[in-house]
């Protein structure tokens, strides 16, 4: 069965609530979410996708990004745990907006998990914000790499090397 797309208009407006939020450079103009049906990939929940500089150049156009849920994994999830996987893909756009992405030793878990905290803290008006500067997430990828070495070793004795590279990503 081939992959389906739909447009997802109630993931664009909590896209656009969290970009406003936490992530101001995002033009939400250009970026796009789309739930997909039938695919086939083992363990991805949802992927961010850009017009690459060629592309953007022959086009005519600046950035734009695409972001892409499973549907039959990500409908599945709580609601914390849907908006920490919107935040971890709008953590893939760089402030240059330009088609590019941040990869997966600044965005990871941990600094996923800051996000949202942080993102709560500022949507809670009754409590008072936790200190926080963005600077720390960013500066923090040294601590997302250890985490990745630390989970290459445990798994490299008892998995195949397909599913450690897997795990890698």
């Amino acid at each position: 069965m081939p992959i389906k797309y739909k447009k997802a208009e109630d993931l664009q407006v909590q896209i656009s609530e969290i970009a406003r939020t936490l992530f101001p450079h995002v033009r939400i103009n250009d970026v796009v979410c789309l739930r997909s049906f039938g695919s086939t990939s083992r363990g991805t929940i949802a992927r961010c996708h850009a017009l690459g500089k060629a592309m953007q150049l022959a086009l005519g156009r600046k950035g734009f990004y695409v972001i892409e849920v499973i549907s039959g994994r990500f409908d599945r999830l709580s609601e914390e745990e849907k908006t920490k996987t919107l935040i971890h893909e709008l953590m893939h756009i760089p402030k240059s907006f330009g088609g590019g992405f941040i990869h997966h030793n600044v965005v990871c878990h941990r600094n996923v998990e800051k996000m949202y905290r942080h993102y709560v803290n500022l949507k809670g008006r009754d409590k008072e914000p936790e200190k926080f500067s963005k600077k720390d997430i960013f500066q923090d990828n040294k601590i997302c790499e250890k985490d990745k070495f630390n989970k290459e070793i445990n798994t490299r004795n008892t998995n195949t090397k397909k599913d450690w590279f897997r795990l890698r990503f």
